[in-house]
């Protein structure tokens, strides 16, 4: 299974749409997973017009977005993999074991708001922020990640758009 992992897209219409490199990979997945300040809630009808969409509430959301469907946080099954998601997992220090915490049972956290990509997989738990496709602030590059799962393995991917 190919899941799209994106946050932090910021979409406003025409005016900061997303970057022609990620619609390939957008036209070809099997699930879209959200990371919340989708801002723009179009964004999230094109993209479930390839596949099913998760997301979550960003900082940055307002009720249009939650009308849409995003919680604060979530848990996805998919394949045999839980994913957990909320948008801001605070800060780097203590991070695992926070998420740990929060989502004993999950083997992924997708997280965004600091638009720094993040791909941690250790003691059974995968952490990752794609970053953001369309605002890179303090990063070196503009990302998105993906997700591979067959059956109960996952593993991910992250890399500049």
């Amino acid at each position: 299974m190919k899941v799209v992992v994106l946050s932090d897209t910021h979409t406003m219409g025409a005016s900061r749409p997303l970057p022609k490199g990620a619609w390939p990979y957008i036209e070809t997945a099997d699930h879209i997973l959200h990371g919340g300040d989708v801002c723009d809630p179009a964004l999230l009808d094109e993209l479930q017009l390839f596949a099913p969409v998760t997301v979550v509430m960003g900082n940055c959301d307002g009720t249009d977005v939650a009308h849409w469907g995003a919680p604060g946080e979530t848990i996805v099954e998919l394949g045999a993999v839980r994913v957990a998601m909320l948008h801001d997992s605070g800060a780097k220090a203590g991070r695992r074991s926070r998420m740990r915490e929060r989502f004993p049972a999950a083997r992924v956290v997708v997280f965004g708001h600091s638009h720094i990509p993040w791909n941690e997989d250790e003691d059974g738990l995968l952490l990752l922020n794609p970053g953001s496709p369309t605002w890179k602030r303090t990063s070196p590059y503009e990302s998105m990640a993906l997700l591979w799962i067959d059956g109960a393995d996952v593993e991910a991917e992250v890399f500049p758009i």
